[in-house]
């Protein structure tokens, strides 16, 4: 495409893609090693007073579905937008390094009637298990709404900060988050796109 060719012509836009590229994957590879460790530790258990008052229930098919259409959309969308690529490639490195630290720092159980999360092609990159522990803050919604702040498209806006709700308020629903790793989700989010700014 020709807003590649144009892109790609710059050496700092080919260098930042190149080493975002390689540093995400490490990334997504250490991170599947980290939460197997930390699936083994101890935590402690959070009175949390809006899940004690919601039942749980199984959303894991509309948590998916919200999820890979959002994916197929964004990436689709950014197919003529290099420098939106990037900018999301190093916004995701800095929201996956403060989970690192988040999830590290604060210790959680998982919450009480949590139903397991099934995805078959998350859970094929953690090793066919379903990860209790990685709760403050939620990647599921942090990520979406990373396509929320990065995307230029009016429409698509509306449409991931709506799914953004959506899965935020069902991961609470299925109790495999607390409210505060909701609650937080957004905020380190937006650290993370700033910074990733900063870089690109």
């Amino acid at each position: 495409m020709q807003s590649w060719r144009i892109f790609l012509n710059n050496k700092n836009n080919k260098y930042k893609l190149i080493s975002g590229i390689t540093i995400v994957s490490i990334t997504l590879i250490l991170f599947s090693l980290f939460l197997n460790i930390i699936e083994k530790r101890n935590g402690f258990d959070v009175n949390d007073w809006v899940l004690n008052i919601i039942p749980s229930y199984d959303c894991s098919i509309p948590i998916f579905s919200i999820i890979w259409l959002c994916a197929v959309l964004f990436t689709y969308n950014l197919l003529k937008r290099p420098h939106l690529f990037l900018l999301f490639i190093w916004s995701y490195i800095f929201l996956c390094l403060s989970r690192f630290i988040t999830i590290s720092l604060v210790k959680f159980n998982p919450p009480k009637n949590l139903i397991a999360l099934i995805d078959p092609i998350t859970n094929t990159f953690y090793g066919g298990k379903f990860i209790t522990k990685d709760l403050f803050y939620s990647g599921h919604t942090a990520t979406i709404f990373l396509m929320y702040l990065v995307i230029d498209t009016k429409w698509l806006k509306n449409f991931f900060l709506v799914a953004t709700l959506c899965v935020g308020v069902m991961v609470l629903v299925q109790h495999v988050h607390y409210t505060i790793d909701v609650i937080a989700a957004p905020f380190f989010t937006y650290l993370a796109y700033r910074l990733g700014k900063i870089v690109v």
